[in-house]
């Protein structure tokens, strides 16, 4: 194959992560159930696309787009929130099949106490609603265990003894069921060996497949040059910056919003390409740019480790090995970037006019629409 058709799948990866970027909404993000125990009951709150549950969109799309479904979903999406309630009822008995609530062993049924349902808002953007359950802890009960059905998606349970008590979460994929909560005293102590498996993976899926504007930026970095000091100097800064807010965020010393984060995040994917054009070597200026941004992708990246939250036994182990999954993520982004394009071509006389210019604009085209859908859509 000619190499010049590397750089034209260099193209059509950028293309594809555009088009099925988290800006568009479609993602499939896991439900976050929570799970409260006090005076003797227990109450769970579910909160979750329940568009694509009803629609039977498969939780093996990463996009709603991608799924057969995506048209019953899509008009679903557009329902005000009565018509979606009524769908929601008709679906009860099968979502209660989907869901599993055990105390010691032997399962028991919640009561369906309330359903919220948002109004349509941007039909680009997945509505979360909230149902409601609850029951009463069987007497002498002590320990609590759920299931959430594979086919309604991934989903973070969080745990926590009374309103104000302490939260313990867990990422479970696939249907499969959570460790037994002993009430009273809560999960089944981890390792700190499976904490740090569990939050390096977290870390690593947050970049690939699912952290595409993260991997565009990155895929920015690389395309400056393909060789190894300039872009040695370039993720070293950024990875130091993203550290530092990542760490700042989780700890509560200083977070700015999503709104203000996201579009930031989108604008550095755009400077970042459109340099590449303008220049083909590494300015002093470049590694401190980069630096600038890295703060904001840290931020957005705290985000996912809101959701499901951090072992507090395990905080700092936590917070580095997501840490150093989000790194192992990143090089194996540049890792397939360098084997796509950069082996074979880096030093070829048409590399940057057939590869690195090309595939910069398009990342800028992306970056540009995603900061503007981001800011006023």
């Amino acid at each position: 194959m000619h190499l010049v058709s590397f750089g034209r799948r260099l193209l059509w990866l950028s293309l594809f992560l555009g088009a099925a970027s988290p800006a568009l909404a479609h993602e499939i993000r896991p439900a976050v159930v929570t799970v409260t125990f006090a005076d003797n009951r227990y109450q769970i709150e579910i909160n979750a696309n329940l568009e694509a549950v009803l629609a039977g969109v498969s939780p093996r799309h990463k996009d709603t787009t991608e799924s057969p479904q995506a048209k019953g979903y899509d008009s679903l999406r557009q329902l005000p929130p009565a018509a979606l309630v009524q769908r929601i009822e008709a679906f009860r008995e099968k979502f209660f099949e989907g869901i599993q609530v055990e105390f010691d062993g032997g399962r028991v049924t919640p009561a369906f106490d309330d359903v919220v349902v948002p109004e349509p808002g941007d039909l680009r953007v997945a509505r979360l609603s909230v149902v409601k359950l609850s029951g009463a802890i069987p007497p002498g009960a002590k320990v609590f265990r759920w299931r959430y059905a594979a086919e309604f998606g991934d989903n973070v349970v969080r745990l926590r003894a009374g309103v104000d008590g302490k939260m313990e979460a867990v990422w479970l994929k696939e249907g499969e069921k959570s460790e037994p909560y002993v009430l009273g005293m809560g999960l089944k102590p981890r390792t700190r060996g499976e904490i740090a498996w569990q939050y390096t993976q977290l870390g690593f899926t947050h970049i690939l497949p699912y952290g595409l504007d993260h991997i565009l930026f990155v895929l920015g970095l690389f395309l400056l040059s393909a060789h190894w000091k300039p872009l040695l100097i370039q993720v070293t800064s950024f990875t130091v910056a993203h550290s530092i807010t990542l760490g700042l965020s989780i700890y509560g010393v200083f977070s700015l919003p999503p709104t203000v984060v996201e579009p930031l995040i989108a604008a550095s994917i755009v400077v970042v390409a459109v340099e590449n054009i303008i220049t083909s070597r590494l300015h002093a200026w470049r590694p401190f740019v980069v630096f600038g941004f890295g703060l904001l992708h840290g931020m957005g990246f705290a985000g996912v480790l809101h959701e499901i939250g951090l072992p507090r036994a395990e905080f700092v182990t936590g917070l580095i090995t997501f840490n150093l999954g989000v790194e192992l993520g990143q090089l194996a982004v540049i890792t397939l970037a360098f084997g796509l394009v950069g082996f074979w071509g880096k030093d070829k006389p048409w590399y940057r006019t057939r590869v690195v210019i090309p595939a910069s604009a398009l990342i800028a085209l992306v970056g540009a629409y995603w900061t503007v859908e981001r800011s006023f859509f």
